[in-house]
């Protein structure tokens, strides 16, 4: 441990103690001043301090976060992406992101493990005009990716996703509509699905890898971070923040700050006197290990968009019955369950997650775990992929059993710009998106905090979008 000397051209004197984690160096920071001041280390917070010290590298910014780097919302994470949304500012947002992973796998040969097998929506029915009219009123404008449908069993044209390189996977989208191409292709699959929508670019990447690497860039830039726990902030000619260490309270100056404390956002918000219009919903996944192979490893992430009543035995439904708090449990479910392969071609994990849940719950640092949820979602991915039914009872024991918070607004639309407060600013409220939004929420986020131009897009993820009487379309976070 050494202590630096003083630098004199901040605005009142310091020291710095200088400890490693993993590699990064963290200061505790005593009295100094920043330009900016990021509340959250999760790949939000992260992100922002990677863009905005790229593109300002005078900026002096400090990342602070009561856990390490990465440990809370990011670690639990579904590492999924794609650009398929119902509208198309989320389209053009998420567009963006996507392009932003794309050259960060180039800059890193790949070391955020991107891949772009594609997101596969299954339904038993064959009738695919409303996904249709969908795609062609977002994506049917001149230049825009190709809408395929493919009708008959050698399903001519249509690209399987054999290889899961990004750079070599086709654009746009593909309808498969015989359900002999549908087996040949995605054999995996419960015979009575009669169509299906692959969503082209789309795929999965490795969150924590693509925020370590943008940690250990702000890291060579000059970025600090400090473990602690932000419990006040008083403003004047710049906000002075009082964090909570493990060595005691210490301030810390800024200019500015920027709010991506994920599900702890609201508070952070409170603390200059702003309320944020967020709630934090709680989810779950499993993943475990497919000895039986029930699922093939280059099947893409696949999504089960039918509702459905899950496959109980009659002994098992009347005991679910017999409890008002799992009654719901035997009753219709909603569709948006969804699986995919997990640890590439050569793993043999699977992973499997439904966001069900409707209820908001206070933030936490550590979720309580629903002990039925392994056996429910097991259940209801069977409907789909009915060679999973061998794990009926049964999971191994190695199975991972994990959840979060998906911080969302009423809209399930971001929050990115001016928090209400002088010089105050938020990237939060990315729902169960902010793994595959992360790079562009960074950039907008550093944007908004250097003044620059921003996209056409940007105006939609203000605060002021809930005083007006603008209905929007929910966003679809059970894909996620």
């Amino acid at each position: 441990m050494a202590i630096s000397d003083p630098e004199s051209h901040l605005p009142f004197r310091h020291f710095r103690i200088r400890i490693y984690f993993n590699g990064y160096n963290m200061d505790l920071v005593m009295s100094q001043k920043f330009d900016v001041a990021i509340i959250g280390a999760g790949l939000l917070g992260i992100a922002s301090a990677f863009y905005l010290a790229r593109s300002t590298p005078s900026c002096r910014i400090i990342l602070i976060d009561a856990g390490d780097p990465l440990a809370l919302t990011s670690a639990q994470s579904g590492n999924n992406y794609r650009n398929w949304w119902p509208q198309p500012t989320m389209v053009g947002f998420m567009n963006r992101s996507i392009t932003l992973m794309e050259r960060i796998a180039k800059e890193t040969d790949n070391r955020i493990a991107l891949t772009r097998r594609g997101y596969l929506l299954a339904s038993r029915s064959a009738d695919i005009s409303a996904q249709h009219g969908q795609l062609t009123a977002v994506f049917g404008a001149a230049g825009g990716p190709a809408i395929r449908v493919h009708t008959t069993p050698d399903s001519a044209g249509y690209q399987p996703p054999v290889f899961p390189d990004w750079k070599s996977a086709p654009d746009g989208f593909d309808f498969l509509t015989d359900q002999q191409a549908i087996r040949q292709h995605f054999p995996s699959l419960s015979h009575e699905v009669r169509s299906v929508l692959h969503v082209r670019r789309a795929g999965d990447v490795s969150g924590q890898q693509l925020g370590q690497f943008m940690l250990e860039d702000c890291r060579a830039r000059g970025v600090r971070f400090q473990r602690g726990t932000v419990q006040g902030i008083d403003s004047g000619r710049h906000y002075d923040l009082a964090v909570e260490t493990a060595e005691g309270t210490i301030k810390v100056g800024a200019e500015r700050i920027l709010n991506a404390a994920g599900p702890f956002a609201s508070h952070i918000a409170s603390l200059v006197g702003v309320s944020l219009p967020l709630a934090n919903v709680p989810q779950q996944k499993v993943a475990f290990p497919d000895p039986a192979g029930a699922i093939p490893r280059d099947l893409p992430f696949t999504i089960d968009i039918d509702p459905q009543h899950i496959d109980w035995t009659d002994e098992e439904r009347d005991l679910l019955l017999s409890d008002p708090d799992s009654a719901r449990f035997a009753s219709r479910m909603p569709g948006a369950i969804h699986c995919r392969p997990e640890g590439g071609d050569h793993g043999n994990w699977v992973k499997l997650g439904w966001a069900y849940n409707s209820y908001a719950a206070p933030a936490c640092r550590s979720l309580n775990l629903d002990p039925r949820f392994p056996e429910i979602v097991l259940r209801g991915a069977a409907r789909l992929h009915p060679a999973l039914k061998v794990y009926y009872g049964k999971l191994p024991r190695q199975m991972v059993h994990y959840g979060g918070f998906y911080t969302k607004t009423s809209d399930n639309w971001p929050l990115i710009g001016p928090m209400g407060a002088p010089d105050a600013f938020m990237v939060c409220g990315l729902s169960g998106h902010g793994t595959m939004a992360a790079c562009t929420s960074g950039e907008l986020a550093a944007s908004w905090l250097n003044g620059c131009p921003l996209p056409e897009w940007a105006g939609h993820f203000l605060l002021d979008r809930f005083e007006k009487a603008e209905p929007r379309v929910l966003g679809e976070e059970g894909l996620l």
